[in-house]
């Protein structure tokens, strides 16, 4: 899905029309390989598309990534499912190539941590996709944050559900042991840290949630989650948010994927729904399936322009366009010598690049490690955040000693 969704047009729209800045001058952009368990569904794409984005090497089987990186590419894209993003990451910087890993961009702050050092002492660019930074409501919403037509943050809801088809569909290789709000919490995790931040400190995670549909009530695998998260602005006030997700919702449900966001500040209230921007849609023997009764047109969709053209556009496809102008310009946007000067300006990008991702990284870790007790039978523990115990510490309801998950600075 994510590659036929937004790797896929982007690649055949570069194609066709080369990047270009004043920097650069054009830049074309191939895909040279793809890196999979089975190689199943690259090689119906090679037999069923390749008019319309080239011939590829489809490497498959257990050492498929050892294969494409030995090949001749300058960037890889990770699109693993989420606990499996870590090693062909690091396999990939440690051969000098540029990196994209889809949300989140690893389960742990020590993993990222190692992909840091990696992308550090190969001098190559680590970035992660948080598409939904590139919604034009978000987009608007930093926009009045950062003019301080909105002032002080105080508190927010985010919800993400996902039909039933999802979890017991589309992913449900994958989903035993894992969580909905790894999964798609992250979206707002990025969207919060990155639009009310830098200033204030990541304080405290709290979560729960429901489990007995896509697994067994007392097993590993959850149907929603619950998370709540603390930070603290400089004048010591609090700001919580509460982020709820979930995989099981009714597929018939007419939002398809239900999402909505509303944040309070000391001046105004912001609410952003994405089912009630004004579009519905019915088609008799075709909604609510094959097309959507609330569709987002913004996230991805293929049109035919004024002028003529067909082509697929939206802010999912915009955020893989942009990891390549970032890739293009370290290396093509001047003189050799100036390099490690254009890599330094592209790291600096904070909505993507890796560095400004512990807060996100470390929240997920936190989460994860709350619901493991909870499966274990041990609800309502809480992770303090950067304090006298450690950078990530996990404490138990009536026990003082706290299990400690990363000891350094968050």
């Amino acid at each position: 899905m994510i590659f036929d969704e937004t790797y896929r047009p982007f690649l055949e729209a570069v194609r066709r029309v080369p990047l270009y800045s004043a920097e650069t001058g054009p830049v074309g952009v191939v895909l040279a390989g793809v890196a999979s368990r089975t190689g199943t569904r690259a090689a119906h794409y090679l037999k069923e598309h390749s008019t319309r984005l080239g011939a590829f090497r489809n490497y498959a089987g257990p050492d498929s990534v050892t294969d494409l990186l030995a090949s001749d590419l300058h960037a890889v894209c990770v699109a693993t499912p989420d606990d499996r993003h870590f090693a062909p990451a690091r396999a990939a910087l440690a051969a000098h190539k540029h990196v994209l890993i889809e949300k989140p961009s690893v389960l742990t702050l020590t993993d990222l941590d190692a992909l840091l050092a990696a992308a550090g002492q190969n001098h190559v660019l680590a970035k992660v996709v948080y598409h939904k930074l590139l919604d034009p409501d978000h987009k608007k919403l930093r926009t009045l944050v950062v003019d301080r037509v909105l002032i002080h943050v105080n508190n927010g809801f985010c919800s993400l559900l996902e039909p039933k088809s999802i979890s017991g569909g589309q992913f449900s290789e994958w989903i035993r042991g894992r969580n909905p709000g790894t999964y798609v919490a992250v979206h707002y995790l990025k969207l919060i840290d990155f639009t009310f931040g830098p200033s204030w400190s990541l304080d405290r995670v709290t979560a729960t949630g429901q489990r007995g549909l896509v697994g067994p009530p007392d097993g590993t695998t959850w149907d929603s989650v619950q998370l709540q998260v603390v930070y603290r602005h400089p004048d010591n006030r609090e700001a919580a948010f509460d982020i709820h997700t979930s995989w099981v919702t009714p597929d018939n449900f007419p939002g398809y994927v239900e999402q909505e966001v509303q944040f309070r500040f000391d001046n105004a209230v912001w609410n952003a729904h994405q089912r009630k921007r004004g579009v519905e849609l019915a088609v008799e023997k075709r909604t609510p399936s094959e097309l959507k009764n609330t569709p987002n047109y913004h996230y991805n969709a293929a049109f035919l322009e004024p002028w003529g053209e067909r082509s697929q556009r939206g802010y999912g496809i915009e955020v893989i366009e942009r990891f390549f102008r970032e890739v293009a310009f370290v290396e093509y946007g001047g003189p050799a010598d100036q390099r490690d000067e254009r890599l330094r300006q592209m790291r600096s990008l904070t909505y993507n690049d890796l560095s400004a991702d512990r807060n996100c990284v470390a929240i997920v870790q936190a989460m994860e490690a709350i619901l493991a007790k909870a499966a274990a039978g041990v609800p309502g523990c809480l992770v303090k955040v950067n304090g006298p115990d450690g950078g990530l510490a996990l404490y138990e309801p009536r026990n003082a000693t706290p299990t400690i998950l990363y000891s350094g600075r968050v």
